[in-house]
């Protein structure tokens, strides 16, 4: 039987990475964009306050989540290999495994977070005022948990099997959804935060729902069948090893958003960290080409280094690299010459606005470096190689960023945090070109 992604070993390197790298692209844009609409509706409906609370709460949605995301990244890279090795018993193997993977570790995690909810909120920052709005907004995300893991576990395997078009969706989906229901819930229906939340719930189980759709009546050859979800130790072993990458890569995030909401809250107050909420915003949306880029090259060189095909595969990590560092220096230049507007966007605050926009340009100031740790963990997770790939994933928050956010601010007080990120970007980017360039003589 001739799979979807058969073409991944035989069409143009460049042709192939256009195809998967736009709907990678264009989904995380649209999903970028909702959280902006969305931080947009709660900084001027809510206020300041909101903005914070939604930067408390979000990292803790996300490291709950990436349990999905980390075990759909693992099994994709077995999947993409398994069909350039031409066995897709062990693709479909894998895929039963994810789905029991995902959905037992989900409901258990959301169900320890629902029992110890003011710790937890407490743990992330959520102190003084930013408190009693994020129990209101957390209890209500915890629900679309679950589907939002399935979603991203599901999207992994779509862009595995040759399918970036219906990967796009399962983001697109929810963040239109997102989008008409932020103005009904918060302004219409006057349900501020509480409004917020449901929208985004709603839309994380209509994600969820729009890949339960593809599996059993699209055209997926990975059919939710009995057969295949019979655990595997060896195959859950697998995915448990490479999906430890991207857990452990958001587990360090969240991590460095506990360090980094204290030391703000510390440095800065509620207002520091409303700061840094249009900034993490403003981030998700700039990096939306370069993740986009690393997302649809995976597919691409997990397949041809299952079918052996050594050339292309050192190809297309060097087209992956040269176009992404070319983009990200077009969006480091439109930052600095737009950054008032951009704040401008999120609030009329004049405080948030005068603390935001000299922050914001130099916490981007390493951004066309952003190319090298992205792309450099990918490949490693993509052939199977979990070790390097775990350094590569950890190196920007891990070995850099928590300590300097700890550091320099001692020195230099917030501007100190501000600084810590593109010193973060440089050394991270440096770790990766180091491997690639050495390890293994991909460049």
């Amino acid at each position: 039987m001739k799979h979807q992604n058969s073409q991944f070993g035989t069409d143009p390197i460049g042709k192939l990475l256009l195809q998967q790298a736009v709907p990678a692209a264009v989904g995380i844009l649209v999903l970028s964009i909702y959280g902006i609409v969305d931080t947009i509706f709660v900084g001027r409906f809510v206020g300041s306050l909101g903005i914070a609370t939604i930067t408390v709460v979000l990292p803790i949605t996300f490291l709950i989540s990436s349990i999905g995301m980390s075990i759909g990244v693992g099994g994709a890279s077995i999947i993409s290999r398994a069909f350039g090795d031409k066995n897709p018993r062990r693709a479909y193997t894998t895929f039963g495994n994810q789905i029991g993977m995902t959905l037992t570790l989900a409901l258990i995690f959301v169900g320890l977070s629902f029992y110890y909810q003011e710790g937890v909120l407490k743990l992330f920052g959520g102190k003084g005022d930013v408190l009693e709005p994020s129990k209101d907004y957390f209890e209500i995300i915890l629900i679309g948990i679950p589907f939002l893991a399935w979603a991203m576990m599901s999207n992994n395997v779509i862009r595995a099997e040759g399918y970036p078009k219906v990967a796009m969706f399962t983001l697109i989906v929810p963040a239109i959804l997102n989008i008409i229901l932020d103005p009904i819930f918060i302004v219409v229906l006057d349900m501020g935060l509480k409004g917020a939340a449901w929208a985004t719930t709603l839309s994380y189980m209509a994600s969820a729902g729009y890949t339960v759709w593809f599996f059993i009546f699209g055209k997926s050859s990975m059919r939710i069948k009995a057969e295949w979800l019979k655990p595997n130790m060896n195959i859950a072993s697998e995915i448990s090893s490479l999906g430890a990458v991207t857990l452990a890569r958001q587990g360090t995030v969240s991590v460095l958003a506990i360090v980094l909401n204290n030391v703000l809250f510390s440095y800065g107050g509620e207002m520091g960290l409303s700061v840094y909420g249009v900034i993490n915003r403003v981030m998700m949306f700039a990096n939306f080409p370069v993740l986009g880029i690393t997302q649809g090259f995976v597919p691409i060189v997990g397949f041809n280094y299952g079918a052996r095909l050594k050339g292309r595969v050192q190809f297309a990590i060097q087209l992956a690299l040269k176009s992404s560092t070319l983009i990200a220096l077009g969006i480091f230049a439109l930052i600095i010459s737009f950054t008032g507007p951009l704040v401008q966007v999120f609030t009329s605050d004049p405080e948030l606005i005068d603390q935001s926009i000299p922050a914001m340009r130099k916490a981007f100031l390493a951004t066309p470096l952003l190319a090298f740790s992205l792309i450099g963990s990918a490949y490693f997770q993509a052939v199977g190689k979990p070790k390097p790939a775990l350094l590569l994933a950890l190196s920007k928050q891990g070995i850099f960023l928590i300590p300097l956010v700890y550091i320099m601010p001692m020195f230099f007080g917030i501007e100190g945090i501000w600084f810590a990120f593109p010193l973060a970007d440089t050394g991270a980017a440096g770790i990766s070109y180091f491997y690639l360039k050495k390890g293994e003589e991909v460049l």
